[in-house]
């Protein structure tokens, strides 16, 4: 004989189900735990365990004072694999851009970033990743992204010190740059002839959960890039972290 459904499970399933349906909208209230309990004739703790699960799954969000509400989910953009033309065929006539303002459709007024910049030695990961010896000597640059003030993706990405030693490139007062890491790489004289990008998914850190403002239970895409001037690898992102619901990964491919 089959053993009966945990009831939390029973009515997370059904309040999961009428979200989907849009029998809850999003930014509506779900009901209170008491009318929840008395409705579904369970205890407060099974309808609170119940709660956690969505919660755990992002599909609501608990506010202190204003009950439960189910999670409004920003738009979703949609990135493309040509989205890097965008900045090296950048017009220095035509207002400063890069690949993430294009992909926000904002305008340069509406873009910050957030950096720190540091010299760190290669780990084996990242000499594999540059095909370099093991501690070769790198530019380290963190940053945040913005669009209208919110916080969008984070991207840490490395450059060979020997070749931004000394230059613009390796000043943070710099950034913003117009045409981004493309339009760096071709102002060293090293314009960028592949990209090359791996695309996986996982849970977010604490701290990159906090810094994104993201809800519980949501995901992050993790985008290790490489850019390639000729055959050397002349810039690694390790990585491009950006929440799984706010973005979609277009890929096309000419046969």
């Amino acid at each position: 004989m089959a053993q009966e459904r945990p009831a939390y499970l029973r009515i997370a399933e059904h309040l999961r189900e009428q979200i989907r349906t849009g029998g809850y909208p999003p930014g509506s209230r779900l009901p209170t735990m008491s009318v929840l309990s008395a409705a579904n004739g369970v205890s407060e703790i099974v309808i609170r365990h119940a709660i956690a699960l969505l919660r755990g799954e992002g599909l609501v969000e608990t506010r202190r004072g204003g009950g439960t509400v189910v999670r409004v989910r920003p738009p979703a953009r949609r990135v493309a694999m040509d989205r890097y033309r965008v900045e090296t065929t950048h017009n220095d006539e035509a207002p400063p851009s890069t690949s993430f303002t294009h992909d926000q459709r904002i305008t340069w007024n509406e873009y910050r970033l957030d950096k720190a910049y540091s010299r760190v030695r290669a780990d084996e990961g990242l000499a594999e990743l540059f095909e370099l010896p093991l501690k070769t000597v790198l530019l380290r640059r963190r940053f945040v992204f913005y669009a209208r003030g919110e916080p969008q993706q984070i991207s840490v990405n490395y450059l060979p010190w020997d070749i931004v030693a000394g230059t613009p490139v390796a000043d943070p007062d710099r950034e913003p740059w117009p045409g981004g890491t493309p339009a760096q790489l071709a102002y060293l004289g090293h314009p960028a002839s592949r990209v090359e990008e791996a695309v996986r998914s996982r849970m977010p850190t604490p701290e990159e959960a906090e810094t994104l403002r993201m809800t519980a239970g949501v995901p992050v895409m993790a985008i290790t890039r490489r850019m390639l001037s000729g055959n050397r690898v002349l810039e690694v992102c390790r990585d491009i972290v950006i929440p799984a619901d706010r973005v979609i990964l277009d890929y096309a491919i000419d046969l």
